[in-house]
């Protein structure tokens, strides 16, 4: 794991476990994104499809330690939240997702609607913010995109004292990111999801941010570092973490991402 150094001194740890797990240490805070601890194995989908996971993840639920929330882009596809996932949520204090997901989820989960903010109380007394970042899991130029693949939502971290933190989400839209960037850029540390999935649904077109427009979000959010996530362990991901590094390279911007 890799801890950078923000303007204030204050170091950032993101540790990554594979698929879209990652964990981030904020201010004293905790906090785990789209938990997916399940072995490889097979996940039928109600529409009939199944989703693949191809590799264990990094480690287990038991390795954690302490977990003071869950930010979960969404709770309606496996490859964000599998059984593993699941059984975890009931043993966290509050898990931030959508509106929807949280009536689904019910238990600790609140629905964050885009732009909405919660604060969470630091163990040194001070607070982290919470805000929700809209995201679009599809094509931007697609009709009706969050009717066929659900609402998603993404995350960005503020403190007075903190850089800032984003998290994409399963977003494939550059313009939500623009929005995320005019709001609070420049950004510190992106955790950017990618992989380019795609599925015969959209014809094909990836259903969150390919490896070129992962490396055109760093470009749009000023982001100092990059910790990609959701670019590997699953079979409908059709890009790797080479053509993440690959994109990284062609467009000058290898010293941002954070790989290990």
């Amino acid at each position: 794991m890799m801890a950078i150094t923000g303007t204030t001194g204050e170091q950032i740890p993101v540790r990554a476990f594979g698929g879209p797990t990652a964990l981030i240490e904020y201010g004293g805070l905790r906090l785990l994104i789209d938990p997916t601890f399940d072995p490889p194995g097979d996940y039928p989908l109600p529409n009939g499809r199944t989703l693949t996971k191809t590799a264990p993840p990094a480690a287990s639920p038991a390795d954690l330690g302490r977990i003071d929330a869950v930010l979960l882009s969404h709770d309606q596809h496996p490859d964000n939240l599998d059984h593993s996932g699941r059984a975890l949520l009931a043993d966290v204090p509050l898990t931030l997702t959508t509106p929807s997901g949280a009536g689904r989820l019910g238990g600790t989960a609140q629905g964050l609607a885009p732009w909405q903010s919660v604060d969470l109380q630091r163990p040194d007394g001070g607070t982290v913010t919470v805000t929700a970042a809209p995201a679009l899991h599809g094509p931007e130029n697609a009709p009706d995109v969050e009717a066929i693949t659900g609402e998603v939502v993404g995350f960005v971290l503020t403190a007075p004292d903190l850089p800032t933190v984003y998290v994409s989400g399963d977003n494939a839209s550059l313009t939500l990111v623009g929005q995320v960037a005019e709001r609070f850029g420049p950004i510190d540390t992106a955790v950017l999801f990618s992989g380019a999935p795609r599925l015969p649904i959209f014809d094909g077109a990836p259903l969150v941010l390919d490896s070129a427009q992962a490396a055109e979000a760093a470009k749009i959010l000023g982001a100092r570092r990059v910790v990609p996530v959701h670019c590997d362990s699953w079979a409908h991901f059709t890009e790797s973490r080479q053509d993440l590094v690959d994109a990284f390279t062609a467009a000058g911007l290898t010293e941002r991402l954070q790989l290990d």
